[in-house]
C-alpha cells in the first residue's frame, strides 16, 4: 500500500511563495492549505492553541473560495496579530466555508515571523480532484 502524500508541499516562486496543498476531502484541503499558509509564516510548533476565531469564506468557485478564506486568515494574522496552527472546516459547500481556528496572537519572544503574506495571488492557482485527492496550488505575494 502506498504511502498517503504529505498534506502540502512549499516551493519557491521567484520572490513570492508557493504552496501545494492536498486532502480526501475538501474540508481536509481547506485546513492543509491554512495550515501551510501558516507553516510558511512561522514554526507552527511555537504556537498554542490559546484562542478561536469563527471564519467564513464565499467564492464562485473553488479557487475563489479557497483564495477568499486565505485572505480570512491573513485579515487576522494584519489585524488581530493571530497565528493559527489549526482548522477545523465545518462546512464546504458551493462556493461557501465556514471554520473554526485555533491558535494565539503573536508574541515577539516566541514567534520569529518567516516571511510577511500580503495575500494570495491567482498565478497557477488551481483547486482539483486526482486520484482520490482534490488537490490546491497557490502563490502567496511576500
Amino acid at each position: 500500500m502506498a504511502a498517503d502524500p504529505p498534506p502540502f508541499e512549499v516551493f519557491e516562486h521567484t520572490a513570492d511563495v508557493g504552496v501545494v496543498g492536498r486532502g480526501r476531502t475538501l474540508q481536509e484541503l481547506f485546513a492543509n492549505m491554512g495550515l501551510a499558509m501558516f507553516q510558511v509564516v512561522v514554526d507552527l510548533d511555537t504556537v498554542a492553541e490559546k484562542e478561536a476565531r469563527e471564519v467564513e469564506a464565499e467564492g464562485h468557485d473553488w479557487e475563489s473560495l479557497l483564495v477568499r478564506w486565505l485572505n480570512e486568515l491573513i485579515y487576522y494574522l494584519d489585524a488581530e496579530g493571530m497565528l493559527f496552527r489549526r482548522f477545523d472546516v465545518a462546512e464546504v459547500s458551493p462556493y461557501r466555508l465556514r471554520a473554526r481556528a485555533w491558535g494565539e496572537r503573536m508574541d515577539p519572544q516566541r514567534h520569529e515571523l518567516r516571511v510577511g503574506i500580503k495575500g494570495v495571488t491567482r498565478h497557477l492557482l488551481q483547486v482539483s480532484r486526482e486520484d482520490g485527492w482534490w488537490r490546491a496550488r497557490v502563490v502567496f505575494d511576500i
